[in-house]
């Protein structure tokens, strides 16, 4: 898959992608903010395991950020199954040298329409944790809604704290 962006692109992970991958992954900003399955610190050996299990993935949901070429960041959706299967968990994480520059907004924006097309669904949501400000910014700016606090529903660097719901719902005429 590949999206061109006017700030980035969203495309397939490369294996190229290894050496960047874990440069911005190794940051105790970004692990803070994400589920405990993103390690920290950040390994090659993680990097290159993460990279594998990339390139073995149907349908293709977890995606790379590139900035002038360069894997600067994650972006991936989950696709829920049963009678959930209308919907899909997204979640995305950029390196901090790109933070506050619109990036993670407008792949956020191009990601969420595509899996909307792709894979005919009618809701995509992310739950951030209520600590985490600048992630609730850019979902809100890419017209996710706030519906709802999760008190006391994920514990993260040994602290329990509370998880926000967005979502996104396209407009009936967006439905497949």
């Amino acid at each position: 898959m590949h999206l061109k962006l006017k700030s980035c692109e969203i495309r397939s992970w490369r294996s190229s992608d290894l050496q960047s991958l874990v440069k911005y992954a190794n940051n105790r900003n970004i692990w803070i903010n994400l589920r405990d399955r993103f390690p920290h610190p950040y390994t090659t050996r993680d990097g290159a395991a993460f990279l594998k299990h990339t390139r073995q993935q149907r349908p293709e949901t977890a995606l790379a950020i590139a900035v002038n070429g360069e894997a600067a960041g994650g972006i991936g959706f989950q696709l829920q199954g049963d009678v959930e299967r209308v919907s899909a968990e997204i979640g995305y994480w950029l390196g901090e040298p790109f933070w506050g520059r619109g990036i993670a907004t407008e792949a956020l924006v191009a990601l969420t329409e595509h899996a909307i097309a792709a894979h005919g669904l009618t809701r995509i949501y992310a739950v951030p944790f209520a600590w985490n400000r600048a992630s609730c910014r850019v979902l809100e700016k890419a017209g996710y809604v706030l519906e709802g606090r999760l008190r006391r529903s994920a514990v993260k660097d040994g602290t329990v704290t509370d998880q926000l719901q967005y979502a996104f719902n396209p407009s009936p005429s967006h439905e497949p």
